[in-house]
């Protein structure tokens, strides 16, 4: 069952993906003024807590590789012989300019997202490491020229709280 969120817990998060070194004092200033809720300084810390523990979210650093060198990111999609795909999965997540690695349905087996310093690199990696990893048995690489959004810029939809409110009673 999903971990049970409501109206504050999903401005908490969005707070926080705002600016993740928010303080409590902060959050419970801005949710007093912008959402008109009262609550304590001290809950908002229980339910950050609370967050975190369900894994709902995390604490992390996010490097930006454009600004430390590597503005080219190359979206490559692997083809993988049968009995294969975890053991190159578990390859690709070993080398450090990987970013993401996932199962896909449709086109190729495996969705590897790949940062470089420029198109050269990128081509030289797909062809020269991702290619010769025992397994994989295609690439095709989809540069991606710029990005609106990634993963640690996801909001809660409402209707998750919503879902979460109804489960419980309230509303």
């Amino acid at each position: 069952m999903p971990f049970s969120l409501d109206a504050i817990d999903r401005q908490i998060v969005s707070l926080l993906i705002e600016d993740g070194r928010m303080s409590s004092a902060e959050i419970q200033r801005r949710l007093a003024r912008e959402a008109r809720r009262v609550v304590s300084e001290r809950a908002v810390r229980y339910r950050i807590e609370r967050l975190l523990r369900s894994g709902v979210i995390r604490v992390s650093a996010v490097v930006n590789p454009q600004a430390v060198g590597f503005p080219v990111i190359g979206d490559v999609l692997v083809d993988v012989a049968p009995g294969k795909l975890q053991d190159v999965a578990a390859q690709m997540v070993e080398f450090p300019n990987v970013s993401y690695v996932a199962g896909s349905v449709g086109e190729g087996d495996l969705s590897v997202q790949v940062y470089a310093r420029d198109t050269e690199e990128l081509l030289r990696f797909v062809n020269e490491i991702i290619g010769k990893v025992p397994g994989v048995t295609r690439t095709k690489v989809v540069m991606v020229p710029w990005k609106l959004k990634d993963v640690y810029q996801w909001h809660i939809p409402a209707d998750v709280v919503e879902a979460s409110e109804e489960r419980r009673g309230i509303g």
